[in-house]
């Protein structure tokens, strides 16, 4: 199995060892690229997909002029289809049905709807720039003279994979990490894989607050102002909704990091898309180079965009905190996993191909043997809200 190479597994391991080069933390320079890529599959006993991707809830459809990814992991993504495709019947769940209807569609008229609508759905061709940085500031900070703390603390508001990875390997550096679930909304890795999600938030401390509780939030607000870096994976519609203001924050909290985690970026219609990490991976075009390579489509890894941006954003927190210039910054999957693409093209665009050609041969094969060597505890739910929440509205 070890013969299996997932592609951009060595864009992934530069950015780990840039970020051992920072922190000097020998728990991170025991990882490697294909280690925080391929555990989530090697774990839950995943095989390398083909048109349908390594966790089963994202699939490819051939549309009249592209093929596009649909991603159908919820129950309410399948009850907007027949709104998708403007027919007042369909069996949402008759796969063969939803190809036939999307095969008289224009690929990219059928985005555009879908995203409208909040599917996350990609095309294979998307007409946007092969070239985006991974990280952009979105908004500037207030600078601070010196740390509030030796090591920084962290609040993870996020769920999933990306901002719950981000936070891990920041815990690994030797922050302190505090993670943040709504008391009505845990998150969904929790009951959907629990092993993945154990290690991803091993030795975190678990706060659970009820967002819609004026006292909570304000709680919350108060916990944010003792922190140091801030992971959070929401739509700008969603913060907003719980009075959140990022911008405020950074710009009025000295030194304070704000890592904001999109599928396709914190500005403009592409803020309201939703993207996961097989849709985003395709929108960047992993799947058109499979193709260039091979001469037939399909995934890339397993989600591959959420592991390679979870690598990223910790990279850009702990720099931005280790500068002491605080600010706003945000990674989008799709940007990331176009940049890391475009940097395997560049540096060695045959040992790509070939990394392509060896990944459409291997389909159907278990993912390669990347397990860690140890596994952590992970806290009971909301185990810390008291001590925390209490201690920081006392502040």
């Amino acid at each position: 199995m070890s013969a299996v190479a997932i592609p951009l597994a060595c864009c992934a391991d530069e950015a780990i060892r840039r970020l051992v080069r920072a922190t000097g933390s020998p728990a991170l320079a025991s990882l490697t690229g294909a280690t925080l890529l391929g555990e989530r599959a090697m774990l839950a006993g995943m095989s390398i997909p083909g048109r349908v991707s390594a966790g089963g809830g994202c699939r490819m459809f051939d549309a009249r002029d592209d093929t596009i990814a649909l991603n159908l992991a919820r129950a309410a993504d399948r009850e907007l289809l027949p709104a998708l495709f403007e027919v007042a019947a369909l069996d949402v769940y008759d796969d063969r049905s939803i190809a036939e209807h999307v095969a008289r569609c224009d690929a990219q008229s059928l985005v555009m709807r879908g995203r409208s609508m909040g599917l996350a759905i990609a095309a294979e061709h998307e007409t946007r720039s092969s070239r985006i940085s991974p990280c952009v500031e979105l908004t500037p900070g207030l600078a601070t003279s010196t740390h509030k703390r030796p090591r920084p603390r962290v609040i993870d508001f996020s769920a999933l994979w990306a901002g719950p990875l981000t936070s891990h390997l920041l815990g690994l550096a030797g922050a302190d990490v505090i993670k943040v679930e709504s008391r009505s909304r845990q998150d969904a890795m929790r009951s959907g894989d629990l092993q993945f999600f154990t290690l991803l938030n091993q030795g975190k401390a678990s706060v659970v607050a009820d967002l819609a509780d004026r006292n909570d939030r304000q709680a919350l607000r108060s916990l944010i102002a003792t922190a140091d870096i801030v992971v959070e994976a929401s739509r700008p519609r969603a913060l907003a909704q719980l009075g959140f203001d990022a911008a405020e924050f950074v710009t009025n909290i000295p030194g304070l990091v704000w890592i904001t985690i999109t599928g396709h970026g914190a500005t403009g219609d592409a803020s309201n898309w939703v993207g996961f990490g097989d849709d985003c991976s395709v929108a960047a075009g992993l799947s058109a180079a499979l193709r260039q390579a091979t001469g037939s489509t399909g995934f890339v890894g397993d989600a591959i965009a959420d592991p390679l941006t979870g690598i990223f954003a910790a990279e850009a927190a702990w720099n931005a905190w280790a500068s002491r210039r605080g600010g706003r910054f945000g990674l989008a999957l799709s940007d990331v996993a176009r940049h890391c693409l475009a940097q395997d093209r560049e540096r060695d665009p045959e040992a790509l191909n070939q990394q392509l050609l060896e990944w459409s041969r291997d389909i159907g094969l278990l993912f390669p043997d990347v397990r860690r060597r140890h596994i952590g505890t992970l806290p009971r739910f909301g185990e810390h809200t008291h001590s925390l929440l209490a201690r920081a509205a006392a502040c």
